[in-house]
C-alpha cells in the first residue's frame, strides 16, 4: 500500500504540477500604503524583479510643460475604484490587488515606443496569471470621457461592438514568438447587449499556449483608436504571475522519489 502510494506522488508531481510554481507577485517590492512606483525620480530606464522575472521601466520628465511619463511597468497598491480621471492612474478597479498587498501596472506607450516587456533569466514555461482592468480606463469605458478623447463603449445606444483586447506575445531566446494569448478588458461586439461586459474583478489567464519563453510582450489594441494610437487609455493590471517549474527541477523530484519508492 505505501508502495503504491509513493508511486502515486511520484506521478502528481512530475505530470500535474505537483511541484510549487514560482510567483511573481509585486510583493517582494517594497512600498508604502496607498502608494506606487513609476520609476521616480531618475529620469532613463529602470527595470526591476519579481519572483525572478524583469520588468522593464522607463521615466521621463517634461520640463516644458512640467509633467512627469513613465510607461513600461509601475507597481502599486493603491485602491481607489472610484475616481475618474488620469489622476487617479495607479488605482486597480478590483479595489486591491489579487494576492497580498501590492499589483503590477503595465502602460504602453507609442510616443516613446516602450511596451510594457517582463524577461527571464533562462527560458520558462509560465503557467497563468491575473489580470483586471485600471480604473482611469475602465471609468471612461463605462461612463465616457469627461475630456471627450476616448469614447463610452456601447455608444448611446449600447449597440457599438467596441473591445479593448490585452495580446501576450511570447518569444525564445533569439525573440522569434513561440505563441500568444488574447484577452479581452472589455467586449462589446454581442448581439445580445446583455451579454457586453468589462473586466472589474480579478481574471486567471491560462498562459500555457505562450510555450517555453524567454520573454512576454504585453500590447493593447481598441476599436476606439486614431491614426495616432488608442483613444482608451492603454493601461491593465496584473498580480500572481505563476511560473512553471523548470523540468530539470521536476527530474529531481522524480527520481527522489523512485529512490523513496526503491528503498520501501
Amino acid at each position: 500500500m505505501l508502495r503504491t502510494t509513493i508511486w502515486s506522488m511520484a506521478v502528481l508531481v512530475v505530470w500535474g504540477g505537483g511541484a510549487r510554481a514560482d510567483l511573481a507577485t509585486f510583493d517582494d517590492l517594497p512600498l508604502a500604503a496607498d502608494s506606487y512606483w513609476n520609476g521616480a525620480p531618475a529620469v532613463g530606464s529602470h527595470p526591476f524583479v519579481s519572483g525572478g522575472a524583469s520588468f522593464n521601466n522607463f521615466y521621463t520628465y517634461d520640463e516644458s510643460y512640467g509633467m512627469s511619463y513613465w510607461a513600461g511597468w509601475a507597481y502599486s497598491n493603491k485602491t481607489d475604484a472610484a475616481t475618474p480621471g488620469y489622476l487617479n492612474q495607479y488605482s486597480a478597479i478590483a479595489g486591491a490587488a489579487h494576492s497580498g498587498p501590492n499589483y503590477g501596472i503595465g502602460y504602453m506607450d507609442t510616443w516613446y515606443g516602450v511596451t510594457p516587456t517582463l524577461t527571464f533569466p533562462t527560458p520558462q514555461q509560465v503557467q497563468s496569471a491575473c489580470f483586471t482592468n485600471m480604473t482611469y480606463p475602465y471609468l471612461i469605458m463605462r461612463d465616457d470621457d469627461p475630456n471627450g478623447f476616448a469614447k463610452k463603449f456601447g455608444g448611446d445606444t449600447g449597440n457599438d461592438p467596441d473591445w479593448f483586447l490585452l495580446t501576450l506575445t511570447g518569444k525564445d531566446a533569439g525573440g522569434q514568438v513561440t505563441g500568444t494569448v488574447n484577452f479581452y478588458l472589455a467586449d462589446y461586439r454581442f448581439a445580445d447587449n446583455a451579454q457586453d461586459y468589462l473586466v472589474g474583478q480579478w481574471t486567471q489567464v491560462e498562459l500555457a499556449p505562450l510555450g517555453t519563453v524567454k520573454s512576454v510582450e504585453f500590447t493593447l489594441d481598441s476599436s476606439d483608436s486614431s491614426p495616432w494610437g488608442l483613444n482608451t487609455p492603454a493601461y491593465f493590471a496584473m498580480d500572481t504571475l505563476a511560473i512553471a517549474p523548470e523540468p530539470a527541477t521536476l527530474s529531481l523530484l522524480a527520481l527522489g522519489l523512485a529512490a523513496a519508492l526503491r528503498r520501501r
